[in-house]
């Protein structure tokens, strides 16, 4: 913890800072040195600092290229006495994102490992391979310094296998939520040595699929370096992340503890591992893992996962058509009341997602959108009992009015197997689709098909006892308790993320969808006791009374979305750029100029929550989108304007000019040097008829960001050389109003141009449950 409190008493530090670039350097190699004196001869320690310089393109946010001059880079080699061949690399960052102490995100990521380094160079039992220890001082640039390192140091060539550390909540357990790209050995590392397993493949699917809008050094390693490795991270507490809160003292030791724990072990087994040294010769296929509750993990590779999916999926479709065909004169009957079951449970589905869907839509309309935000049990209350209620309702009106007069017997059997039909079918398609998550389908085919055959007796209202309910309850025990620990891991990450994931998609339709899913998975094999029951008029009604309830309670505002307690905070996002905007035409005529707040509400409310305590924004002009200038002529740090609704949450807030130095650009040919702070953004739009073909960035192929301009993301250490860079264009022969036209917008994050008066004054009138980050900025655009 004294790391921790150290690094984060630094404060915020951000790329290109004296807090960055100096003292947290200072600090680090301060500690490296102490580490040095006191090390075992088993060890020898080697401490590199790394200032690279380079590009790249990716497709994150929408994709845009990456520049980056001059960032730093810690990195400390322990190895045996006699040196390794192979080395594993263990990666966290000590930068944070502008406002905010960054204690989970990533400060004590490099608290642990320095302990870990501490601890493994005091030992006198010298380690087979090499650990490499890389302090990066430029990931929430979107991964600039893993980039330099892993392309450019000539260390990295060693690199068999990494472990990345990361964050997307405040302190818990650490989750690891990517692993490979194949290599199952690693997992098998981790389901070894870890003493406090956590690890879902679920969690890398959806990870993976974009669904999450962030991303982590993992890529650059796979992408760049083709190395595999373990990405874990924090997810607790996400609302606090990338805010003012993220303080040291909201991590508890016993997180640090059980982190240094994992990393520790898992580190020391994969330094003295013989398959590290021939880590691609084990590189064979995905791997299916899963944690038990988190006492264990289970993994296997993803070919015998699809083997046992497929024989799982075949007996259940055998067990199936055998009691269809049987007896032969009533097989034709039979298929038919299957597949009516079949369709009915479908339907019930679709009806329950639509209905809840359209609650969900009918709330954010009337702007009550994240009520639940800060009361997650009010999603529960509102969108689980609509869910459940309109399953019910469904099938209570099939019974009544489709099977008048059926045998309950029959129609608890059929609508059994009819679950056990869907999940079949889901098994079948999600393993054809190479998912590993395909998993849980297998326990919901499995636990029941074995309950089912070992209680030997048909659905029936007599049978209905005591003794099979709980023999029942018993066989479905182990699919029902997992899905529940599952649901709680993916509600724990993604409700904070519905705060942060701008204002386009409606975190209610989100949040619901995902509830409704939940519910139909955990209903499926309860369906049939709709059937088997007297009557289900009490729970129907029940269910809708809390619904009914606190549909009103929502609709009232009683339930504030943010909140502003000191111990649990869940502040509303708000980014705020007073800027300075100059747009220039072909002969370099300053032809618009203006100034003020650009300011952006993070999620879906927008700043409507904001006006009643600042009612001077709603007399603001409302900047159009300048269509002639790429990106609507705003200064974007990233290029999420896709995420935003524009005339919702853009406003230009009337002030006076910013006082802040301007950024220069001088051209000559076809080169470019721009000058300025130490974040900038470049946007390159060719104008109509013209091409932009080649230029000097990543490799060297343009690639354009989500819209059809494109974006490049600028960021520079201290002391960096001006930015020189070429673009090549085609272009027709009469071009009299410009080739392209070319915009800089430069971002002061820190120091004393950070936050004008007027800036200044505004943000202290925010509310204080919102974290609002603000700094300057100007904006240039140039016809060429």
């Amino acid at each position: 913890r004294g790391y921790l409190d150290n690094i984060t008493a630094i404060g915020p530090r951000t790329v290109g800072s004296p807090e960055n670039e100096v003292l947290a350097v200072n600090y680090l190699l301060e500690q490296i040195t102490r580490i040095e004196r006191e090390s075992t001869d088993a060890h020898k320690i080697s401490v590199d600092i790394q200032r690279p310089t380079g590009s790249f393109s990716i497709d994150f946010l929408g994709g845009f290229t990456s520049y980056y001059a001059n960032i730093t880079n810690v990195v400390v080699k322990l190895e045996p006495r006699n040196g390794a061949e192979h080395a594993v690399l263990s990666n966290c960052h000590f930068d944070s994102v502008p406002n905010t102490p960054g204690a989970s995100d990533d400060a004590v990521s490099c608290a642990v490992m320095l302990e870990i380094l501490n601890t493994l160079s005091k030992s006198s039992e010298s380690l087979q391979h090499a650990v490499i220890f890389l302090f990066n001082g430029a990931e929430e640039n979107i991964l600039q310094a893993s980039h330099g390192f892993i392309t450019q140091h000539e260390w990295a060539k060693s690199i068999r296998a990494f472990i990345n550390l990361e964050a997307a909540g405040v302190g818990g357990k650490e989750l690891v939520f990517q692993t490979g790209p194949e290599n199952p050995w690693l997992v098998q590392a981790y389901v070894v040595a870890a003493k406090h397993p956590f690890a879902s493949v679920v969690a890398q699917e959806i990870f993976q699929s974009g669904i999450i809008p962030a991303d982590t050094d993992f890529r650059i390693y796979r992408d760049f370096g083709n190395v595999p490795g373990i990405d874990l991270a924090f997810i607790e507490n996400g609302y606090i992340y990338h805010t003012e809160y993220d303080t040291s003292d909201r991590i508890l030791t016993d997180s640090i503890q059980r982190a240094g724990d994992n990393i520790l072990a898992v580190l020391k087994y994969l330094a003295t591992s013989e398959k590290l040294a021939k880590s691609f010769e084990y590189r064979h296929g995905n791997v299916v893992f899963f944690d038990i509750l988190g006492l264990f993990v289970l993994a296997y590779p993803a070919r015998v996962g699809t083997i046992m999916n497929y024989i799982t999926a075949a007996i259940a479709f055998f067990y199936l058509s055998k009691k269809v065909l049987q007896p032969k004169p009533r097989a034709v009957h039979n298929l038919k009341k299957l597949l009516t079951a079949f369709s009915l449970t479908l339907t019930s589905w679709v009806c329950t997602l639509v209905a809840v869907l359209m609650v969900a839509m009918f709330v954010s309309i009337i702007g009550r959108a994240l009520s639940w935000y800060t009361h997650f049990y009010v999603s529960v209350c509102l969108y689980g009992t609509a869910a459940a209620a309109k399953l019910i309702l469904v099938h209570m009106l099939a019974k009544k009015f489709f099977y008048k007069n059926v045998n309950e017997q029959f129609l608890g059997d059929v609508f059994f197997d009819a679950s056990l039909l869907i999940w079949s079918i889901a098994l079948a398609v999600m393993t054809q689709m190479g998912l590993c998550s395909a998993f849980i389908c297998t326990l919901w085919v499995t636990f029941p098909l074995l309950t089912k055959l070992m209680i030997h007796m048909e659905f029936s209202q007599k049978g209905a006892t005591i003794k099979f309910i709980v023999m029942y309850m018993l066989g479905m025990f182990v699919p029902y308790l997992y899905m529940l620990y599952l649901s709680w891991t993916v509600f724990e990450m993604f409700t904070p993320v519905m705060g942060r994931s701008g204002s386009e998609i409606p975190p209610d339709m989100v949040l619901a969808g995902f509830i409704v899913i939940f519910t139909m998975i955990l209903s499926s094999y309860f369906i049939n006791f709709i059937y088997l029951v007297k009557s289900t008029k009490t729970t129907l009604v029940t269910l809708t009374t809390v619904f009914v309830v606190t549909l009103i309670l929502v609709c009232s505002g009683i339930f504030f979305p943010y909140s502003s307690d000191a111990a649990n905070p869940k502040p509303k996002r708000v980014f705020l750029q007073h800027t300075s905007r100059r747009f220039h035409d072909v002969d370099g005529n300053v032809v618009k100029s203006d100034s003020g707040i650009w300011i952006n509400g993070f999620d879906y409310n927008g700043i409507s929550h904001i006006t009643p305590h600042v009612p001077e924004i709603n007399d603001t002009i409302r900047t159009p989108c300048e269509k002639q200038a790429p990106f609507c002529g705003l200064p974007w740090i990233l290029p999420v304007h896709f995420m935003f609704r524009f005339f919702k949450d853009d406003v230009l807030f009337c002030g006076e000019a910013v006082v802040i130095l301007p950024v220069p650009i001088d051209t000559c040919g076809h080169t470019s040097v721009p000058t300025g702070p130490s974040h900038m953004s470049l946007y390159v739009r060719p104008r109509a008829g013209s091409a932009l073909s080649r230029w000097s960035l990543g490799d060297g192929v343009p690639v354009a960001s989500l819209g059809g301009d494109y974006f490049v993301f600028y960021s520079r250490g201290l002391r960096a050389a001006p930015w020189h860079f070429w673009v090549e264009l085609t272009a027709p022969e009469k071009h009299s109003d410009g080739i392209v036209s070319l915009a800089i917008a430069a971002h002061y994050f820190f120091g004393e141009d950070q936050k004008s008066p007027q800036l200044y004054a505004l943000l202290k009138r925010f509310p204080n449950w919102t974290f609002s980050s603000g700094w300057s900025c100007t904006y240039d655009l140039f016809v060429f």
